[in-house]
């Protein structure tokens, strides 16, 4: 146990412990000490909690990475420059369009994008719904002296009411039901592309690939059973519906740091991506010295050397020039020419 704490990174160890902390707090001013909590949700609160310490640990040891860390600390550059205004405005356009909308992967199938905006929202609005719910920032209450009108609470204030049995009722009830529906839908499509795309056949793990869908449909299942038993069972099959439930959910809560998962928190770091392109290509691109084609952006390439230094590389040439100055053709056509000096110098091309 002691050898395992000694091999953790120091610094994403503290800074997941106080994104634990901080959680746990926000449990306490949310519910305005605890008076708010549902004591039935403390297994999700855990596993929240968990989940947002591994997090947070994976993520700031994914920052440290000497790659990542330029970028990172390039794109705050630009974000915060006297340029804020516009790329604050490209963020946002950006998060809507392949965060929310998911139109990164449009290009690649039509029927990609479908099932993978579904997953997508159905498991977006699912975070919003149960996060604030699990953390008591939201809870329910009947108006006082009337048994048919409810009104929410956020954060102890109340923000709204609505009556019993109205379409408003009906949808807020039913909100997880809609992000089940749409969840399964999804993953049925990304499995049916699985079975019958050979490339992916051939390259695919279950760990990797079929279990993060195996995973969510059966949260959606359970969660549709649990809706499907006070609908139409009298609540007869609650306590194993509520049970697997709960259990699929603390599971994939506790496998998000671990897993495919994780990459849902990588995607936002592509806005940063993105900025750091467009501001690339203000600054110039770089031209191969083999193809005297623009090939990246100056910026790029000139942080490209300042990193491989870092990790130990250096591809410095004899005459001044850099490796890393050519295209990938460049970079080709070089070590082409290299294999044939070397022949030559060898006294023989063949054999």
């Amino acid at each position: 146990m002691l050898r395992l704490l000694q091999t953790l990174n120091k610094i994403a160890l503290i800074k997941a412990i106080i994104a634990a902390l901080a959680v746990v707090m926000l449990v306490f001013l949310g519910s305005r000490n605890l008076q708010n909590f549902d004591a039935a949700l403390i297994a999700y609160l855990l596993g929240t909690v968990f989940a947002v310490f591994g997090i947070a640990y994976r993520y700031s040891v994914w920052l440290q990475r000497p790659p990542t860390r330029l970028y990172w600390k390039r794109s705050m550059q630009f974000l915060f420059s006297r340029d804020f205004p516009f790329y604050l405005l490209r963020s946002v356009k950006l998060f809507f369009q392949n965060i929310l909308f998911q139109r990164f992967i449009y290009h690649r199938s039509r029927t990609r994008w479908i099932g993978h905006f579904l997953l997508a929202t159905g498991c977006l609005i699912a975070f919003a719904v149960t996060i604030p719910l699990t953390l008591g920032w939201i809870h329910f209450e009947f108006k006082p002296g009337n048994d048919t009108i409810y009104y929410a609470k956020v954060f102890g204030f109340e923000a709204g009411s609505f009556e019993l049995g109205s379409f408003i009722a009906f949808m807020a009830f039913h909100a997880l039901v809609w992000c089940s529906l749409l969840v399964t839908i999804g993953a049925v499509m990304m499995m049916k592309r699985r079975l019958t795309d050979g490339g992916l056949i051939a390259t695919q793990t279950f760990e990797g690939d079929w279990l993060p869908l195996v995973l969510l449909i059966a949260i959606s299942i359970t969660g549709l059973g649990i809706s499907y038993d006070y609908t139409f069972l009298q609540g007869k099959t609650y306590q194993f519906m509520a049970v697997t439930h709960a259990v699929t959910v603390i599971l994939f809560l506790v496998w998000i740091p671990f897993g495919k998962f994780f990459h849902i928190f990588q995607r936002l770091a592509q806005l940063g991506a993105n900025l750091y392109r467009h501001e690339g290509k203000k600054h110039g691109m770089a031209v191969c010295p083999h193809t005297h084609e623009e090939f990246a952006t100056q910026l790029h390439v000139n942080d490209l050397k300042q990193v491989t230094k870092e990790l130990g590389f250096d591809f410095t040439l004899k005459d001044g020039s850099n490796h890393l100055d050519l295209s990938p053709e460049g970079k080709r056509a070089a070590l082409a020419k290299a294999h044939f000096e070397a022949r030559k110098n060898a006294g023989a091309f063949f054999g």
